[in-house]
Parts: structure tokens; sequence; C-alpha cells
């Protein structure tokens, strides 16, 4: 079960992020961010009032520690994706995610077998390939090749940081807890996304009609969070998140078949590692 759930999240966060990214793309990345935290909340809200559960005050400190996670991860992570450092940025943030986790995971007392180790081993090289922008990395805006690909890193590293605090807090919260906890995360995520934003120099305000679309990416990254926490409660956080941050792949997979973008190499290898990581952990 921990698979299929798991597997079930990053498939939306993968189309969630399609959505977001085109929506990114042709509107305003600060607003777009911020309106799919939004949406993620309403979506949240909506789950926990069909399972409000007795959570208790850590459960609920432990939803708005996963939410600075993710809306800090969200706004380090747009930012460099709107300067163009794709290359640099999706590969580190995605490859941190699973790290994070990872080592809490170990350090609180999980240990997967050899099979589920072979999985991690393929799956970050995996999800690094899969993520990785054909083409030059630069994207700064002198020009220099170096200061772009530093900054793109700094931004990758400090995103890859906040989703992996998302799903390591996250995976803290118990099965009897509902999923009030899923909102509280949410709550922090809208606040620390618009604190980003403006911090880092952005206008997160949304300002057009067709900036509503943000909303959609939020309610499927709900629906995402909803079955990881699913995945941690009937097996391992370690597990759980490396499948979950497979995502990239699913991502990929859409703007192939809808945009009919060409797969290069590593990503086609990439593929292949990321499949390979679910056959090993589904048979471990």
């Amino acid at each position: 079960m921990v698979v299929l759930f798991a597997l079930g999240s990053a498939i939306l966060y993968g189309v969630s992020d399609f959505i977001g990214g085109l929506a990114s793309r042709r509107l305003s990345v600060w607003p777009v961010g911020l309106l799919a935290c939004t949406g993620a909340l309403v979506g949240s809200v909506l789950i926990a009032l069909s399972r409000p559960g007795e959570p208790t005050a850590q459960d609920l400190g432990w939803g708005l520690a996963a939410g600075v996670g993710s809306g800090s991860g969200t706004a380090f992570l747009y930012r460099g994706l709107a300067l163009g450092r794709m290359g640099v940025v999706a590969p580190v943030s995605a490859v941190g995610a699973v790290l994070v986790p990872l080592l809490v995971g170990l350090l609180t007392g999980e240990r997967p077998d050899l099979l589920a180790w072979v999985g991690i081993v393929v799956a970050l090289p995996g999800i690094w390939l899969v993520s990785r922008a054909e083409g030059p990395v630069d994207g700064s805006v002198d020009g220099s090749g170096r200061a772009g690909t530093v900054e793109g890193f700094v931004d990758g590293l400090l995103a890859g940081l906040g989703f992996g605090v998302l799903f390591a807090c996250l995976g803290q919260v118990p099965d009897t807890a509902g999923y009030w906890p899923l909102v509280a995360n949410q709550v922090m995520s809208v606040l620390a996304m618009a604190l980003a934003a403006w911090v880092l120099g952005g206008n997160p305000v949304p300002r057009r009609p067709a900036e509503a679309l943000g909303l959609v990416p939020g309610v499927l990254a709900a629906l995402a969070v909803l079955l990881f926490i699913q995945a941690t409660h009937h097996g391992m956080l370690s597990l759980s998140a490396l499948i979950s941050s497979l995502y990239p792949a699913f991502t990929v997979l859409l703007a192939v078949v809808v945009l009919r973008e060409r797969v290069h190499r590593g990503q086609a290898l990439g593929l292949a590692l990321c499949a390979a990581t679910i056959v090993c952990i589904s048979l471990s």
C-alpha cells in the first residue's frame, strides 16, 4: 500500500507542477505561487472536514513546521525558475527533498532492507537526470555562467531543504490526528510564501483574473500531501518520501505528451532509473 499511496502522491505532485509551471510561464510567478498555496489550503480544509480526527497540539505543531518548509521551498523554487535556472534548481531541489526525510527516517530508527537501498541509490541520480534541463544552465541577468550556476544551486538547495522539511514533519503526524495538521501546514505555507516573496523582492498580490489558474495546482498538491500522509501511515517515512519525490518524472512525461517536448538522453535514463526505483521498493 505504501507504494500505491506514495506513487499517487508523486503523480499528483507532477501534474500540479506541470499546471503551475505553465501558469507561471504565461502569467506572474509570485501571484500564481501564492494562489497555489491558497488552493492547497482550501483543498486541505475540505479534506479535514471529512475526517477531523483528534489532533494534539504537537500534531498541529508538526503541521505548522511543515508549512514553513512548504512555503519557503516553493518561494525559492519559483524564484530560481523565474530567473531561468531550471537546469540547476530543479534537480538540486528534487534530490534535496529526498535526502532530508531519508536522514530523519534513519535517525529515528528506520532500516530499509537491501532491495529498498538499491532503490534509494538508483533514485537519486534518476531524479537528478529527469529534472535536468538540456543545454546551458546559465540564467543570470549579468550573463555570467558561474554566477548563474552558483545562485541557481543555492536556490535549489534552499527549495530542497524546504520540501524535505515538509515531508519529514508531516511524517511525524499519526493516523489518529486526522487532517487538521494538514490545514495547519497549508495556513503556514500561505504565510511563509507571502513573506518569502516579499523578502525576495516579489509581489505576490494577484492582479489579473487569469492568475486564479494557480488555485488548480494548489488543490492537486493538497491531495498529493494527503496521499503522502497515508503512505507514511502504511510504511517508512524514508521510502514514502523517496517515491513521492519522483514527481519530476511525471511532470516530464506530461510535457512530452501534452507539449510535445523532446526527451533528451539524460532524461530518458532518469525515467528508467525512476521506474527501477519503484520496482525495487515494490518488491522489498
